[in-house]
């Protein structure tokens, strides 16, 4: 009588076709290792999409509170710590977190020492990832698939839509685990592949072949994961296992150098802090592998949970041992990359790529630049009033010329702003998005009227040259002074959501008019009386009255979207 083979369990049936196709691979003791090859890669594939689907829906739900946590972070390094913990734990992405940082050090917000915590704790919550997969729930992942899908499907509020996206995320995060673990499973009995994970028990090629797999998928959250697996599996010694662990330490910090090319010093600072406190901390732990495996395996486990374990308390320790350093460690990074002198930055400075899968955080960088367009504004509606009235040739020139760097960072926020609408936004991040495009036309809008009505009539001026009055000097300096105060209260509206300050904007309308009533009725008693070239003069003092009028009303506008809707004053 034949042995009867017992039931497979839920999971197991799901995965019945790849076990077929495997087991058929696998007669006679051969390996059809273009079959395993290709299941393997499908599960890693499903994996990350999982991991990519989950971590999106994180942010989506997350994003207002990680921008209100960073905002708050002070200069106390166990605070920044906490910080570079949580927000990490949440978004799963060390990298975006890091660019976050470069971020407030850009803006003046933080110095990079006290950034460097931060970075650190996001270390520590790139562990939370591997604790979660260490979890042997591959019989319910498809349920998860199919409730996520129908959550979201089926769901009318958006919420509701993102829970069903994290769930569905979950599933696919176990379930692409457990056709990675199909796939090695005929490989513990081939003599060659037990051979060639035994070699990875030696420490430094365990983490050269843990860096480069990591720095080529870009994801050390795979590595971990294929290692949890071969682990679960018994296909890898515990020891080869944490040196593949350490080594996706080093890949990781790979990525973040390759993805610094070209970007602002901050950012590169940032980027070799992060390398520089990986390679150290694998360095040191990948002699101390041994003990950390007998540690380990004194708290028990899975062999999985122990990997899991390993990965988060090396990753704790370094922490703990380099928070204490952060002075010393912060001097020796901006000795590796040093301000060059003279150095000067035309173009975005704040835009990143790396934040788009983010909104809320997006729009926050997006107003950042959006200051950063204001200053180079405010520059040229500071300077015009004197180049009309009293420049030569050449101050007009050098003026009309900082349009240029306005109408670059106006299409470099538009096209960003237009990337950031093609992922799935809230009703008020939509707002808030179509806010930001409004304040950046009305911006580029004040640009077009320096570089070509205001500066134009300074060129009139000289080349008539029409005398403007002592009167009218101070009448209209008076109504470019409202205007120039007009918008840097608008841009500090917008950059810190201030409804004081967009109600300050709205309230100067009463004396701006005051003003351009006084101006032109001066301009009319001098039009009668009998002055040199009174006609060219008064077309002349009116227009710069009527330009500086329009710029009042773009910087009306500015602030009149500054504010989410139901906060804003009657601009």
């Amino acid at each position: 009588m034949g042995h009867r083979r017992p039931p497979l369990r839920y999971g197991e049936r799901m995965r019945t076709g790849g076990l077929h196709l495997l087991a058929q691979a696998t007669t006679g003791g051969d390996v059809d290792v273009v079959l395993v090859v290709v299941t393997l890669l499908g599960g890693l594939a499903l994996f990350l999409h999982g991991l990519d689907r989950l971590t999106e829906a994180l942010r989506m739900v997350a994003g207002d509170r990680m921008r209100g946590l960073l905002a708050r972070m002070t200069g106390n390094r166990f605070r920044g710590l906490a910080t570079g913990i949580g927000v990490t734990a949440v978004i799963q992405s060390s990298s975006v977190t890091t660019v976050l940082v470069v971020g407030f050090i850009s803006g003046g917000v933080m110095t990079f020492a006290q950034s460097l915590p931060v970075i650190m704790g996001a270390n520590i919550g790139t562990t939370v990832t591997a604790q979660i997969i260490a979890f042997d729930v591959g019989d319910v992942a498809l349920a998860l698939v199919a409730v996520g899908f129908a959550v979201s499907f089926f769901a009318r509020r958006d919420r509701r839509v993102i829970q069903g996206r994290m769930i569905m995320g979950i599933g696919l995060v176990f379930f692409g685990m457990s056709l990675m673990g199909d796939a090695m499973r005929p490989l513990r009995d081939q003599q060659g592949f037990i051979d060639l994970m035994a070699h990875m028990e030696m420490p430094l090629l365990g983490l050269a072949v843990g860096a480069v797999f990591t720095a080529v998928v870009q994801a050390s959250a795979a590595t971990t994961g294929i290692v949890i697996v071969l682990a679960g599996q018994g296909i890898i010694p515990l020891e080869a296992g944490l040196a593949l662990v350490i080594g996706a330490n080093i890949g990781t910090a790979a990525t973040a150098m390759l993805a610094s090319i070209g970007r602002p010093r901050e950012a590169v600072r940032a980027a070799v802090a992060h390398t520089v406190f990986n390679v150290a901390g694998a360095l040191v732990w990948v002699f101390l592998i041994g003990a950390l495996a007998d540690l380990v395996t004194s708290i028990g486990g899975s062999p999985a949970r122990q990997v899991a374990n390993a990965h988060t308390i090396f990753n704790v320790a370094n922490t703990v041992v380099f928070i204490w350093f952060t002075g010393p460690f912060a001097r020796l990074i901006e000795r590796l990359v040093p301000d060059p002198a003279g150095e000067r930055r035309f173009g975005a400075k704040y835009l990143d790529e790396d934040l788009l899968h983010t909104p809320t955080l997006a729009l926050d960088r997006t107003r950042l630049e959006l200051l950063h367009m204001a200053n180079r504004t405010l520059t040229m509606l500071t300077g015009i009033l004197d180049a009309v009235l009293d420049g030569d040739r050449q101050d007009l020139n050098d003026i009309e010329a900082m349009d240029d760097e306005i109408d670059l960072l106006h299409g470099a926020i538009t096209a960003y702003l237009g990337r950031v609408s093609e992922h799935r936004l809230s009703e008020r991040s939509t707002e808030e998005m179509l806010a930001l495009l409004e304040a950046a036309n009305e911006l580029e809008s004040i640009g077009d009227i320096v570089e070509t009505n205001l500066v134009m009539l300074g060129l009139d001026r000289i080349e008539k040259d029409i005398r403007v009055s002592a009167g009218t000097r101070a009448l209209l300096s008076d109504l470019h002074r409202l205007t120039v105060q007009a918008l840097e209260l608008a841009m500090m509206a917008v950059t810190q959501k201030n409804a004081e300050a967009a109600g300050q904007v709205a309230s100067m309308k009463s004396t701006v008019n005051s003003v351009e009533r006084s101006a032109l009725t001066h301009e009319a008693e001098r039009l009668v009386a009998d002055a040199p070239m009174r006609v060219d003069t008064y077309r002349f003092e009116t227009d710069v009255v009527s330009n500086l009028k329009r710029v009042f009303y773009h910087t009306k506008r500015i602030a009149r979207v500054a504010v989410p809707r139901a906060e804003r004053p009657d601009v």
